[in-house]
């Protein structure tokens, strides 16, 4: 009994190990490549599939989700012979598990080194400032040559990304100081714009204040000029309309005289010939007043108008007196002396 109790509890085990080499659940997702006898015989997709147990192998099992695989810094020079480390970033999908197992042995591999032989074309023909600045024509030269030579591995690359582009150091401080060189000079034009803008505000702002300022200087010697004009004809009018005499004359002529005498600057003043014939009006007129002689105004002589003599050719004065007093010239004018 006990050989036969083995023998059943082997054909237990076996039957079990054969039951779960027969059913293969596949997740979500991914896929499976099944061999019979080491041929490719089909492809498993996703849910409970049934294999032939001890005869059928699965092969590989392969994950249809998009992949995301970072490639380490790679050096790579430019067209003007500087080295720059790159580090690149592929996105892809697997497409066809059969072609991804027996096309390519390792197709994350056979990626990678095509990723850097394609980038180093691409990078070789373009300077270091391009490079720096084309990232977006790097990224689609890449994937175009990724996606055309993966197709065939069943591989479909969705996207290359560049991740960093590191220049040499000496290189990274001469940018840096160019770039700090080029905001100084930006600051400068900006610091220089503002002072010449502002000049021109302050330029315009005191040429409308003249201009506003010459207006109303003009403006107010306008209206005073209107005004004494207005005072003279009012006076003038109200002279003729009173029909002032020359006695009024005369007496007005008396009180601007000692106007003319005021001042310190006053060293001669003369008195028109005017004045003595409205002397004589007023002369009459106060004797007529007072009844003095026959009642006629007396004769003032007119005052002479006065010529220059040439005091080298005048006639000089007797001199009588033999005291000691200075001399008095006819000609010479001699400044007033106030009382």
């Amino acid at each position: 009994m006990e050989p036969v109790l083995i023998v059943l509890i082997v054909l237990v085990v076996v039957a079990f190990i054969a039951l779960i080499k027969t059913i293969q659940v596949i997740p979500q997702a991914s896929a499976a490549i099944v061999e019979r006898f080491g041929r490719y015989t089909r492809t498993l997709s996703a849910g409970l599939n049934i294999v032939v147990p001890f005869i059928d192998t699965i092969r590989n099992r392969i994950d249809l989700r998009e992949q995301v695989v970072p490639f380490p810094p790679q050096p790579v020079i430019t067209s003007d012979n500087l080295v720059v480390n790159i580090d690149t970033v592929i996105y892809y999908q697997v497409t066809d598990p059969r072609a991804a197992t027996y096309e390519v042995a390792s197709y994350i591999q056979a990626i990678e080194q095509l990723t850097v032989t394609t980038l180093r074309n691409i990078i070789g023909s373009m300077d270091l400032e391009s490079t720096l600045t084309s990232r977006e024509v790097i990224n689609a030269g890449l994937r175009g040559v990724l996606d055309e030579a993966t197709g065939r591995w069943g591989i479909r690359v969705n996207r290359v990304e560049l991740k960093a582009i590191e220049p040499p150091t000496s290189i990274q401080d001469s940018m840096e100081k160019q770039m700090r060189a080029d905001r100084d000079k930006r600051a400068a034009i900006l610091t220089a714009e503002g002072a010449r803008q502002a000049q021109i505000l302050r330029a315009e702002g005191e040429k409308q204040a003249a201009v506003l300022q010459a207006e109303g200087e003009a403006q107010a010697a306008v209206l005073k000029a209107d005004g004494e004009a207005a005072a003279i004809r009012t006076v003038f009018e109200a002279i003729h309309e009173g029909d002032a005499d020359q006695k009024l004359l005369a007496y007005q002529y008396l009180q601007t005289l000692p106007e003319l005498a005021k001042g310190d600057a006053n060293k001669l003043w003369i008195i028109p010939s005017e004045v003595g014939d409205a002397l004589k009006g007023l002369g009459g007129a106060f004797q007529g007043a007072t009844g003095g002689g026959n009642g006629a105004a007396p004769v003032v002589p007119p005052t002479a108008a006065r010529v220059p003599v040439d005091p080298a050719n005048a006639p000089r004065p007797v001199d009588t007196d033999k005291t000691l007093r200075p001399r008095v010239e006819p000609t010479r004018e001699y400044p007033k002396i106030d009382e």
